[in-house]
């Protein structure tokens, strides 16, 4: 039978563990630490957490971790209102945004807080996002037009707009890409279901007039067909939406214009 370890200097240590002796209502936060500059092996930090000074989210515990026990704790966050998508991480097993994650919706015990899976990192829970938002880019994520522009809106019935609904709400957090296997093994080349579900909002555009021009970008074996309808995305997704339809959305543009 094959068995696979990690190389030495990847395999996560155990780290400190940070006390809070005042503290009654206590809350432990497993979080994993990893800085670049020391050479040293990524570990797991252990913090004591009083829930009583804390606000409800798991980024109110990181920021008071950061804010009080530990200011070397290195995190990404920016509207605390899961619209940004900066603070995305994996709490307790499943991608997410921490700023909309209830601390009192992780089970009990130790509440585990890890960056986003399979992404290189840039320090503690900062992944590097450079080459998910140049994939981002390939899909042209603007309307295309030839014709002139008018001299106010393009405009849109009520119908047409709601073509959009789904699917413009995303957030670029990188959560559905990051949970998807598929983006895992071939993330070189498979889009992932973040970008697909990009590109599905300007192919599903009656402003655009590219749609032919898009649909030839990702007939390719790996950009859209590496999709196995796993279904993590969708199931990750914290805005609620379902990348995995607009990607069987554009599958069925593909066949429909053969």
């Amino acid at each position: 039978m094959a068995e696979f370890k990690l190389p030495a200097n990847s395999v996560v240590k155990e780290g400190k563990f940070f006390k809070n002796e005042n503290a009654t209502n206590k809350r432990v936060f497993k979080v994993y630490r990893w800085n670049p500059d020391t050479g040293e092996n990524p570990r797991y930090d252990r913090y004591e957490v009083d829930l009583d000074a804390c606000g409800p989210m798991i980024l109110d515990a990181l920021l008071l971790i950061k804010n009080t026990m530990d200011p070397t704790l290195t995190l990404r966050r920016s509207c605390r209102e899961g619209v940004c998508g900066s603070c995305a991480m994996n709490i307790d097993g499943t991608n997410t945004l921490a700023c909309t994650k209830a601390i009192s919706s992780v089970a009990a015990g130790e509440v585990s807080i890890n960056p986003l899976p399979h992404m290189h990192v840039i320090k503690d829970l900062v992944p590097d996002l450079t080459h998910f938002y140049a994939q981002y880019a390939s899909i042209k994520p603007w309307l295309q037009t030839d014709t002139a522009t008018p001299p106010r809106e393009r405009l849109q019935s009520i119908e047409e707009r709601r073509k959009l609904d789904g699917y413009y709400e995303c957030i670029l957090c990188a959560s559905c890409s990051t949970s998807c296997p598929s983006y895992w093994w071939n993330a070189d080349k498979y889009l992932g279901p973040a970008v697909l579900l990009q590109a599905y909002r300007f192919i599903s555009d009656t402003r655009d007039e590219y749609t032919g021009d898009r649909l030839d970008a990702l007939e390719d074996p790996f950009k859209l067909y590496r999709c196995h309808t796993i279904m993590n995305c969708t199931n990750t997704c914290p805005k609620g939406l379902n990348p995995a339809k607009a990607i069987a959305e554009i599958k069925k543009l593909m066949v429909a214009r053969h």
